[in-house]
């Protein structure tokens, strides 16, 4: 029975819901939200049905928390009862969203035990014993036998299908489509885009598709499932005295593992499973599933940890960790340290736990997203990236990097390393060749734009394409991206030229005294970009969502108050539905 039936029938429901990309809600949500937004559905609809909502965002991306405030004023105007005020969990927060939950979590149990005290019998304030929540993960290990692993061969095929047991196996959400890959992709090309020991270390990286190539459109994203250090998952594994070889495949809801030494005891339903898919060892489902030495555990990690701590002072600590007066130490600790999985296991040595309990909350492994910088037109069979290498002191002077990035920029196109990837549709639409656009792309924000110009570039030699502004920033001449590219397209009639009425402005932000960016850029040119506006120009910004966008949207709002000689607010309604239009476009990532 769907949600639009189950809902109006209930008492009490609460909503936690996360919002992604610019504003969107998440997969799972989209076909609950398009039926929410119907016009028919009576304003009376939910009459009766309390509901509280606790949003997860990030309030570095302009759309904070989007879908929770619509979802929460949706729901109340068909009728609707709140019964608390919206929490709003903010991934920016020392505790992330656990600094929002908690104080809104009490606030509902106690609203909750005021109107219904049968729900709380021992009063708001109870817990449930922790040990009776020790024997409720929500994977559950059982012994079989006589399954063979899926590794007759070492293929595309054969690792594709290993990507999508373990991924299907794994508790935490994944998308019904991103189990298995899409594609498998060639690195043909790394080269280094910055200057040696300028602190910015930023890649061009070429990829050759292998098989069949999928189509996909400028302003597309590309998801990578990044290879962990294999030291780590082995000394994972060591020290969670787990056997590598074991073989794990799940059937329903559980999870079940052989281990060779024992005898099996629920072999009988070994070869429907099989025939269903194939088992994995564990050390490749932890490999795949499994982030163990970049992500930081959350805090309910350390709970369960301590109660399999059989030092007294590490179970202590532990405890204390997990507590409300102990957050901010355990933030200090954990997230500002940004400490692994690994590393905590290795701080706490006397906890052993359970495989059916890391399995659900070691933090799974997630592909990672990068805007594509090639054009299908252009860039015939291959996919270009642009890679900034995420790299960090933490205030203990420890070296942090990006997973995914370090290992894509330290691969070698030589050893023919393939990469299994997903293509998915970005927040930026690809532009039809006869709408004028301005761009602003500082940083490796300019990524997008150069498929764009790419693909412009061969639209024009079919027919006449109008023109297109650039602005682009970074700090000087050694993190100057694609220089060459962006001058070439600049001179005499390139698509970025006067001559044909397009523009390349660079706000080199750290080669003088005072600090000039992308904004001020801008507005140096505010009758041109006035100009194209009014030829109906397209809106595209991309790069980082700290303050870029809410500036450059600033910095417009400016510009069209002054050119159209309105007030802020006009200008404001008129980016709004230039917004609405799909024609203000904005992928920022943090």
């Amino acid at each position: 029975m769907h949600l639009q039936i189950l809902l109006p029938k209930q008492s009490t429901v609460i909503f936690v819901v996360s919002t992604t990309g610019q504003g969107d809600a998440p997969y799972s949500m989209k076909g609950f939200w398009k039926f929410l937004l119907r016009r028919n559905i009576s304003s009376h609809w939910l009459d009766g049905v309390q509901y509280a909502v606790f949003g997860l965002g990030d309030s570095g991306y302009q759309k904070y928390n989007f879908v929770a405030k619509k979802l929460d004023k949706r729901l109340a105007d068909v009728g609707g009862i709140r019964i608390i005020e919206r929490g709003l969990g903010d991934d920016q927060h020392p505790s992330v969203y656990e600094g929002a939950l908690d104080p809104w979590m009490a606030s509902l149990w106690t609203v909750l035990n005021q109107r219904n005290n049968t729900l709380f019998p021992n009063g708001s304030d109870s817990v449930t014993p922790l040990m009776k929540l020790m024997y409720q993960p929500k994977v559950r290990i059982l012994y079989i036998g006589d399954c063979k692993p899926n590794e007759q061969s070492s293929g595309m095929e054969s690792k594709t299908l290993q990507i999508g047991s373990a991924r299907l196996m794994h508790p935490g959400i994944f998308a019904h489509d991103k189990d298995r890959p899409q594609c498998w992709l060639k690195m043909v090309r790394n080269c280094l885009l910055t200057r040696a020991g300028c602190g910015k270390d930023v890649h061009h990286l070429e990829f050759e598709f292998q098989g069949s190539a999928i189509a996909y459109d400028v302003g597309d994203v590309l998801e990578i499932l990044p290879a962990q250090n294999p030291a780590n998952v082995d000394a994972f594994i060591h020290r969670c005295n787990f056997d590598p070889e074991a073989l794990i495949m799940r059937r329903h809801f559980s999870v079940f593992i052989e281990a060779r030494s024992v005898e099996s005891r629920e072999t009988k339903n070994c070869a429907t499973d099989c025939a269903y898919r194939a088992p994995i060892r564990l050390k490749r489902f932890v490999e795949l599933t499994m982030d163990v030495g970049s992500a930081s555990p959350r805090r309910f990690f350390f709970e369960v940890m301590s109660f399999y701590a059989t030092a007294e002072h590490e179970k202590e600590r532990l405890q204390y960790f997990a507590s409300v007066e102990g957050r901010d130490d355990l933030y200090q600790y954990n997230q500002k340290e940004r400490r692994t999985v690994l590393e905590v296991l290795e701080d706490f040595p006397s906890v052993q736990m359970p495989f059916e309990w890391l399995v659900q909350l070691v933090p799974p492994l997630k592909t990672r997203a990068f805007s594509i910088s090639s054009s299908p037109s252009a860039h015939h069979n291959q996919v270009h990236l642009t890679v900034n290498v995420a790299s960090w002191e933490t205030p203990f002077k420890r070296k942090r990097t990006g997973l995914c990035s370090q290992w894509l920029a330290g691969l070698d196109p030589e050893q023919g390393v393939h990469i299994p990837v997903w293509f998915q549709k970005g927040s930026l639409p690809p532009p039809d060749p006869t709408r004028p656009l301005i761009l602003v792309g500082p940083g490796t924000g300019c990524a997008p734009f150069r498929g764009f110009i790419a693909e412009r570039a061969v639209q024009s030699e079919q027919g006449p394409t109008a023109p297109i502004l650039f602005f682009f920033g970074c700090r000087n001449e050694d993190v100057f991206l694609y220089k060459e590219f962006w001058t070439s397209h600049s001179k005499d009639t390139g698509l970025l030229s006067e001559n044909k009425g397009g523009g390349f402005y660079v706000a080199l932000s750290r080669a003088q005294p005072q600090k000039v960016y992308v904004q001020h850029k801008m507005k140096e040119q505010s009758q041109r970009i006035w100009d194209l506006l009014n030829q109906g120009a397209a809106i595209y910004v991309a790069g980082s969502s700290n303050k870029m966008p809410s500036d450059v949207m600033s910095a417009f709002e400016e510009i069209i108050s002054k050119e159209a000689g309105v007030s802020r607010e006009s200008a404001v309604r008129w980016l709004k539905s230039l917004e609405k239009a799909g024609n203000y476009c904005v992928e920022a990532w943090s």
